[in-house]
């Protein structure tokens, strides 16, 4: 007899396609659910730079090495390439704007030639030159002599001085509404108004020598080094309240300076309160926007604070006196100056590893600046050597070592590209 194929009875079937479609919906979900994940930007975990990588990638030379991870997927700063000069500054004069704290001056630098084509007078203490919130004007921390000196860009001419108390540095809310006036004497954050300057609001802190800043990827607040007390202040866009204040005297370092040694220094390092370790600088936001860096001058290196938290990370050893945090303008590298080494620490923008390290040749003090539009170059004050260095970004090479006033400090290279400024030496999204 034939041998039949048993029917499977319909029930059965139906069973089995209803529990194949359920399968394939857990597996379906399961993977979306992977997908939103990997795209969250949740903060990862540093790559910690071992001293064995970091000690074979420095060079004296200064190799920038290459090998950086490349720019984020998400970038702060993607506003702020080569090519995106806006149109309110395409009429700006190329130019280099450097503020002398001892020899109270303003020198103007020609970047094609290199050479110091103007200078002019301010009161006392001009600390920085910083460009406007809507980048048409620049303006000339004048502290001591209590003003804001505005400069035309279109003429790199000085205009009226605007009466303002101790504008040791100068920040601007997002939107533009207000100016943040860090009067750093008198323990306060000025909220003026952007054209006159008549104050809003004041904001006492509860620290001394509060002076850089910078907002977080969505612009909702913003974070403050308080540099003789050893803080960092997180505050709400429009400087009404501090939100938290981060103590960084409590973490150990390795490669601190003694506060026995800053106090007999001679040096902004004297000014250090007593009890304190930390001497934080310049802020930073790093283009992925995970983190805040702060550079301190004490513990020579850069703490790493989550932008999501605001708490604290790590710390990565840089050089004596880290002072700034500059980045590239592909937004794939930080350079880190380390004013009392006279070098400049190069890291990876993404995982923060250091690619190497750039050295003035028979000592400098690089402070503040910024690169040039196009990326090219990193041009920097020397506090202490009354001088300008202009390195080559691709290189590390120091190009030029230009002779100005004593105490060059908050330097400006403009134009610079981006739709707007938050303040201090470009500070531009």
């Amino acid at each position: 007899m034939a041998r039949h194929r048993r029917r499977t009875p319909p029930h059965i079937v139906r069973n089995r396609i209803v529990a194949a479609c359920i399968a394939l919906a857990v597996i379906a979900t399961v993977w979306v659910a992977y997908g939103a994940f990997r795209g969250s930007g949740r903060p990862g975990p540093i790559v910690a730079a071992s001293s064995a990588a970091a000690s074979s990638s420095a060079s004296s030379s200064g190799s920038a090495n290459p090998s950086s991870s490349g720019a984020p997927a998400f970038n702060v700063y993607e506003n702020t390439g080569a090519q995106d000069l806006s149109e309110a500054v395409k009429s700006a004069k190329p130019l280099v704007y450097v503020p002398n704290t001892l020899g109270n001056t303003v020198q103007v630098i020609d970047p094609t030639t290199y050479q110091i084509i103007d200078r002019f007078g301010t009161g006392r203490e001009p600390h920085h030159v910083v460009p406007g919130w809507d980048l048409k004007t620049l303006y000339v921390n004048d502290t001591q002599g209590n003003d804001l000196i505005p400069i035309d860009p279109t003429t790199g001419k000085p205009g009226a001085k605007i009466p303002v108390e101790d504008p040791y540095n100068l920040y601007w809310t997002p939107d533009g509404r207000f100016g943040l006036v860090m009067a750093e004497r008198f323990h306060r954050i000025d909220v003026v108004d952007p054209v006159k300057f008549t104050i809003d609001h004041s904001l006492p802190v509860p620290c001394n020598g509060v002076n850089h800043a910078d907002y977080d990827k969505d612009l909702t607040f913003f974070v403050a080094s308080c540099e003789f007390s050893g803080h960092l202040l997180v505050i709400d866009k429009y400087a009404t309240k501090i939100l938290k204040v981060i103590d960084l005297n409590g973490h150990a370092t390795d490669g601190a300076t003694p506060p026995q040694e800053a106090y007999h220094s001679g040096k902004p390092q004297a000014g250090l309160d007593q009890g304190a370790s930390a001497m934080p600088q310049d802020v930073r936001l790093i283009p992925n926007g995970r983190y805040f860096l702060a550079a301190d001058m004490l513990r020579n290196g850069v703490w790493v604070i989550d932008a999501a938290t605001t708490e604290f990370v790590k710390f990565i050893q840089t050089g004596k006196g880290a002072h700034s945090v500059y980045p590239s303008r592909d937004a794939k590298r930080l350079f880190v100056a380390n004013r009392d080494e006279g070098t400049v620490s190069v890291l990876d923008a993404e995982t923060l590893e250091i690619l190497g390290k750039w050295t003035i040749p028979d000592g400098g003090s690089p402070d503040m600046g910024g690169v040039n539009a196009d990326g090219s170059e990193l041009w920097l004050s020397g506090r202490y050597h009354a001088e300008v260095y202009v390195f080559d970004t691709a290189t590390g090479a120091l190009k030029h070592r230009i002779k100005t006033d004593a105490g060059a400090h908050g330097l400006v290279v403009w134009p610079q590209p981006g739709r707007f400024s938050l303040g201090h030496t470009g500070n531009i999204r």
